[in-house]
């Protein structure tokens, strides 16, 4: 069994903040999951958006840090949604169910795609202030799967694990990595045979993100300088599409730095562009480099393809 699942600070989580159960659609077999935590009082909260083999509870070092900071901190598992505009549209419906007008959105990997299509469908009436892309892309085609999207529904859940677990690290990582895997892991195995060929669909169906649509939103790119799912190509096309956007690099923390690098990640949250509730730090944690890079102040550390 994997450390996190057993440590102290996930059993606290667990037993206190509630996972909360929301029917927005018509169809009532899609249910979002979510924990809710922090001041209420906020109504601009960060909502983090899991990759594909996450559940909401993958962020719950971020809940727990961030909360105790005064931050209200939202994180999600998507229902069942098969194309992006059907999940868009899901979510808005969340969000108002919510009574939620404008949110910042952390997103890793698939997370922060659908975060990039959902901040593109409302950017006639914007929902979205700020956006942090952890290890994320903004272009499906980058995995050369577009044409096996169609087909995810008809495979069986083993193969479908299968595929995702093939691109987990395998090699040798520090012991605080092995347990972040091996916690997401389980939580690959907690999905059921829907659920993951809905998000592999999504995560490889055929499109890409309109910049000049959400030019104005301030976006922090989150990556790691260690192996990830991201190609080198891929990091720098994120990078050409946000010419202005904050770089927030780690030095190590494979796929899943807000597990393994949570210090660094939650670091990187406060600095980053949420304006309704940063709390105050001081100006020396942001470099004044042309892309504005922002380094913690201890070198901390990332997901890819399917991750």
């Amino acid at each position: 069994m994997g450390e996190i699942k057993v440590s102290p600070d996930y059993n606290w989580f667990r037993s206190t903040v509630p996972l909360k159960k929301i029917i927005v659609d018509d169809d009532d077999s899609k249910i979002w999951s979510l924990y809710d935590a922090g001041p209420r009082s906020i109504r601009c909260p960060l909502i983090f958006l899991p990759p594909v083999s996450g559940t909401a509870d993958v962020f719950f070092r971020q809940i727990l840090a961030l909360t105790g900071w005064g931050y209200r901190v939202i994180a999600l598992q998507y229902p069942v949604y098969w194309d992006h505009l059907e999940f868009c549209d899901g979510f808005r419906k969340l969000l108002d169910h919510l009574q939620l007008d404008k949110v910042h959105l952390f997103g890793a990997s698939l997370g922060g795609f659908l975060a990039q299509k959902f901040a593109e469908y409302t950017h006639k009436s914007p929902r979205v202030h700020s956006l942090i892309l952890c290890n994320s892309f903004s272009d499906t085609s980058i995995f050369n799967q577009t044409w096996t999207a169609n087909s995810f529904w008809l495979m069986p859940a083993f193969m479908l694990k299968k595929i995702v677990l093939g691109n987990f690290s395998s090699g040798p990582v520090d012991p605080v990595m092995a347990d972040a895997i091996d916690f997401m892991v389980d939580r690959l195995e907690s999905l059921g045979q829907s659920e993951l060929a809905s998000r592999l669909t999504l995560n490889c169906q055929n499109s890409y993100v309109e910049p000049h649509k959400i030019r104005d939103i301030p976006v922090t790119i989150m990556d790691v300088f260690d192996q990830s799912a991201l190609s080198t190509e891929a990091k720098e096309e994120m990078y050409k599409l946000y010419p202005n956007a904050r770089r927030a690099h780690l030095k190590t923390g494979g796929n899943f730095p807000y597990l393994c690098r949570s210090a660094e990640v939650n670091l990187y949250v406060q600095v980053s562009p949420m304006q309704e509730w940063t709390v105050g730090l001081p100006s020396t944690f942001l470099s004044n480099s042309p892309h504005r890079s922002l380094r913690p102040i201890t070198a901390l550390t990332t997901p890819w393809l399917y991750a």
